[in-house]
């Protein structure tokens, strides 16, 4: 950013807001410093992982919901059954509702 005049032409210096002098007040004391160096965490153990599996209904009400908010329509509560019922209907149905969804954000966002 550079430096901004006034209406009266007088210079005005740029201000960051982030920026801090040390202050040399005795009461000011730096933040703790942690004793313990920073690491970083493990790789997964896929053995570990939970062997628990998505159903087709539930994945596809999640890609709803995925979809509806991609294009800015986050789902309300009152919206729950209608997506309950959509996430019902059979994959290609389902791919075509998003499929809709998509193009109608893409149409948008042209003009």
């Amino acid at each position: 950013m550079t430096a901004t005049a006034s209406e009266s032409a007088a210079p005005q210096a740029f201000f960051d807001p982030y920026a801090c002098d040390v202050p040399s007040t005795p009461y000011w004391e730096p933040a703790p410093q942690s004793k313990q160096d920073d690491y970083l965490l493990p790789p997964p153990n896929p053995a570990q992982r939970l062997d628990i599996a998505v159903g087709p209904r539930d994945r596809r009400r999640l890609d709803l919901h995925a979809a509806l908010t991609t294009a800015g329509v986050p789902p309300q509560l009152e919206d729950r059954e209608a997506i309950d019922h959509l996430s019902a209907l059979p994959d290609s149905i389902n791919t075509t509702i998003q499929r809709w969804i998509q193009h109608t954000t893409q149409a948008w966002s042209v003009y």
